[in-house]
């Protein structure tokens, strides 16, 4: 087993006024040379927008682009039509493709959102771009891990176009639950949302992540309550 620690304190760090945006690998104005992605795990954004701002439109191609919003409703629109509201237990899934072009924009006037946007690289270059949105009840996470995004085309997860598989759970403290990684090529990074658990002999708090590789099986702690984002990417 191999693993990488990433503390929440050590993310990069951009306060633009609007935007607060913490970074768990090189993006934008932040480099760090160790941190440039984990497999084809490239960009791990925590994102706090301000009431009624956001990113207006611009472009992207060849990425496979996950939203997660954690509190508040984020409006989307893009160069294909779509036009949504996407709230906490909703998924937002968007395969770039060839290209397209989208705005996201905090819905709310008078409230924060904050969301966790991520980017894996795909695994087919150039398809027909993509657009998916979906909820996922609180309840099917509960005590268990619930994949949301996965490799495949069915109605209970949504599809990406990479082999890699998205899992979020809720725990209680002092229970205990294991990740087993898909594939023997794939490894974990493990994104404590909230709460504290103890992994691989690692205390991990909120914000912190752990990536692990090389093993199958992954032993999860809980010592405080806890919500768990598991990005199960391949390495290379």
């Amino acid at each position: 087993m191999k693993t990488i620690i990433h503390k929440a304190s050590e993310r990069g760090h951009a306060d633009h006024g609007w935007l607060n945006a913490h970074h768990s690998f090189s993006f934008a104005n932040y480099h760090d040379a160790s941190k440039v992605h984990f497999g084809l795990l490239r960009v791990l954004n925590d994102d706090i927008v301000a009431p009624g701002m956001g990113f207006g439109m611009h472009p992207h191609d060849n990425m496979e682009i996950v939203t997660i919003p954690l509190s508040g409703t984020l409006e989307h629109k893009d160069s294909m039509g779509n036009i949504g509201v996407i709230k906490p237990n909703e998924i937002q899934a968007m395969s770039a493709g060839s290209g397209l072009m989208h705005s996201e924009y905090n819905h709310s006037k008078t409230e924060e959102i904050n969301l966790l946007q991520i980017w894996v690289f795909p695994k087919v270059r150039n398809i027909e771009p993509r657009y998916d949105q979906r909820v996922f009840s609180a309840e099917e996470k509960q005590g268990k891990f619930k994949t949301i995004v996965a490799p495949v085309k069915a109605e209970d997860v949504m599809w990406i176009n990479q082999d890699a598989y998205f899992s979020l759970g809720k725990f209680k403290a002092g229970t205990s639950v294991d990740y087993r990684i898909q594939h023997n090529t794939n490894g974990a990074y493990i994104f404590i949302i909230d709460g504290e658990a103890t992994i691989a002999g690692n205390t991990l708090g909120k914000r912190d992540a752990i990536g692990i590789w090389e093993t199958e099986n992954i032993s999860i702690a809980v010592n405080s309550d806890a919500e768990i984002l598991v990005i199960d990417v391949p390495m290379n």
